[in-house]
């Protein structure tokens, strides 16, 4: 699913003799930061091996993403377990990063982190000034998802968790939290990462998510959040 096709509509470069190779990513057309964004928001993009992340940035992003995707070969068979994602091809092996421009000032910034126990070294550091996360999960590996979550806990980062449609067997919502002993105050949301409307979503919800968590706290003296006023990211 890392390496997923997303349904985002990517226009060619400009040139009308620049090729597109089998199989690769159409370019999509340099969009230029704005002079007025003074406002980087960063959101970080967790969760197990071939859950989906590479394929999430990769949908919202306004330019054409940062990846690291690195072929897998034999030697990582004994390494990574790849139960129930035998076809996965490709894997992140440093992080990767898409930008989503919210207004003139604020500017959304994504950060997707590798997935397998061998990078998780890496987690901490992309945490670092993180706004909050996606926990991305695939239900039928829900075990995946525990470290992702136990991490953002330990830092004090707000999260979202979203389960990602690999079209296997349904579970409720009740029965998810309950996998994953999640509290009824983290949001729980469904989709499918390779739709940018559904990953849109996602991200919406992290970010009401955390304007709840930021007026909670904040009373009775509010202060205006910089996403208060903060219109749905351009489509």
């Amino acid at each position: 699913m890392d390496s997923a096709i997303s349904d985002a509509t990517t226009p060619q470069a400009a040139s009308p003799t620049s090729a597109v190779p089998p199989g690769a990513e159409p370019l999509r057309h340099r969009q230029a930061l704005r002079s007025t964004a003074d406002n980087g928001l960063k959101i970080v993009i967790v969760g197990g091996f071939g859950v989906g992340k590479t394929t999430m940035v990769r949908s919202v992003s306004e330019i054409r993403p940062l990846n690291t995707e690195e072929t897998m070969t034999k030697a990582g068979e004994a390494v990574d377990d790849t139960h129930g994602i035998a076809g996965k091809s490709a894997t992140t092996v440093a992080f990767d990063f898409g930008r989503i421009t919210l207004d003139a000032r604020n500017v959304l910034y994504l950060f997707g982190a590798p997935g397998q126990e061998r990078f998780w070294f890496l987690w901490d550091r992309l945490f670092s000034g993180t706004l909050g996360a996606v926990v991305l999960v695939d239900t039928r590996r829900l075990a995946d998802s525990w470290y992702a979550i136990d991490r953002l806990e330990h830092h004090g980062t707000p999260f979202v968790v979203a389960c990602n449609d690999f079209g296997g067997p349904e579970h409720t919502p009740e029965q998810i939290r309950a996998a994953l002993d999640l509290p009824d105050a983290i949001p729980l949301v469904f989709c499918d990462a390779r739709s940018r409307e559904s990953s849109k979503q996602v991200l919406i919800s992290l970010v009401q998510h955390l304007q709840t968590a930021a007026l909670s706290s904040t009373r009775p003296s509010l202060q205006p959040s910089p996403l208060s006023q903060t219109p749905e990211p351009t489509p």
